[in-house]
């Protein structure tokens, strides 16, 4: 992720979650707030309620590969945190990186010149 860093501590998820606008689909629930830098932070949670450690970490890295692969298409300086609801267990990458993009569309947070790569995905 070159344009971006990671979300670790807890009072930067809580912070979002209080004063960040959500939305959701069928996969991913997806929290964005301004921040006063120039790059994004990403955070994803993803809850026990998904399964075990080794899907919550599967359902982990598609998040963070279909963000990478499409960092250049969100705007800069947000802070964005990504909940995995429980159906993302069961679906792949497609999916995920679809559910991503809608949700940026959604938030208002894709670059216009990208909207036009998003129609082609």
């Amino acid at each position: 992720m070159k344009f971006s860093d990671s979300l670790k501590k807890n009072r930067d998820f809580q912070n979002v979650y209080r004063k960040g606008k959500s939305y959701a689909n069928k996969y991913l629930v997806m929290y964005v707030l301004k921040n006063e830098t120039e790059e994004n932070r990403i955070g994803i949670s993803v809850s026990k309620k998904v399964g075990n450690s080794v899907i919550r970490h599967h359902v982990t890295r598609l998040i963070r590969e279909s963000y990478r692969l499409h960092e250049d298409m969100f705007n800069s300086g947000l802070d964005i945190v990504v909940i995995a609801r429980s159906t993302a267990r069961e679906v792949g990458y497609h999916e995920i990186a679809s559910a991503m993009l809608h949700l940026g569309g959604l938030h208002g947070i894709i670059k216009k010149d990208s909207e036009k790569k998003m129609e082609s995905f």
